[in-house]
């Protein structure tokens, strides 16, 4: 009795297993975009940290005001620093990872075309202000020392190439464009000013004549 007992629990058992294995749970059968990127980047590369360093990018990606990539192949340690500095004060960052990785995260904010320009030693510039200044920046630095090529990037999700960067270069700054705009609007402001000035003044010539006039006749 006991057996035929144990071997009715064993085959219930076994069918809950096998009927549980065989009915996937939502997260199973749907796998969002982002998921996929994540799944793809844990299977070939396993490590936590690497996971960190694509969020990293991402956010920084997504955070940018634009986003400019060189290859750096050739310059040194102290180049690199001093470009650094440069870069930084006009309010861009240059950072330089892994290639794979970087086409993971450029994938998930939605940039993708920056892969195409992730290969051999390549440092991304995010710019948070001004792009037409750390443009310049870049520019004169690419001029100074031929080892930094301009390769291309991206701004306002739309992708830019190297010639794009140097017509960006040749804008004024911003602080000039916002002081342009600002006398273009205070130059018709003076003109009134000066007009509604004068009125009184005129109105006061125009008075004399006209007793002037009057005595003469």
């Amino acid at each position: 009795m006991l057996s035929e007992w144990f071997v009715f629990l064993t085959e219930l058992l076994l069918l809950g297993v096998f009927a549980h294995a065989g009915t996937p749970s939502r997260s199973e059968s749907y796998v969002t975009p982002r998921e996929e990127v994540y799944r793809k980047m844990t299977t070939d590369n396993p490590r936590v940290e690497k996971v960190a360093v694509v969020d990293e990018i991402t956010a920084k990606l997504e955070a940018a005001d634009a986003v400019f990539v060189a290859e750096y192949r050739g310059l040194s340690v102290g180049q690199l620093a001093a470009l650094r500095r440069q870069l930084r004060a006009g309010g861009g960052e240059f950072k330089v990872y892994k290639n794979t990785l970087a086409r993971f995260a450029a994938e998930r904010a939605g940039v993708a075309s920056l892969s195409e320009l992730l290969s051999g030693p390549t440092a991304i510039t995010f710019v948070s202000g001004d792009p037409a200044a750390v443009a310049k920046a870049l520019r004169d630095a690419s001029k100074a020392t031929p080892l930094l090529v301009l390769k291309g990037g991206v701004m306002a999700g739309k992708a830019l190439r190297a010639i794009d960067i140097e017509s960006l270069a040749e804008l004024p700054s911003r602080e000039v464009l916002l002081a342009q705009f600002a006398g273009a609007l205070q130059a018709p402001l003076v003109k009134t000013a000066g007009l509604l000035q004068a009125l009184p003044r005129n109105l006061a010539y125009g008075l004399k004549a006209l007793i002037d006039q009057k005595e003469a006749a």
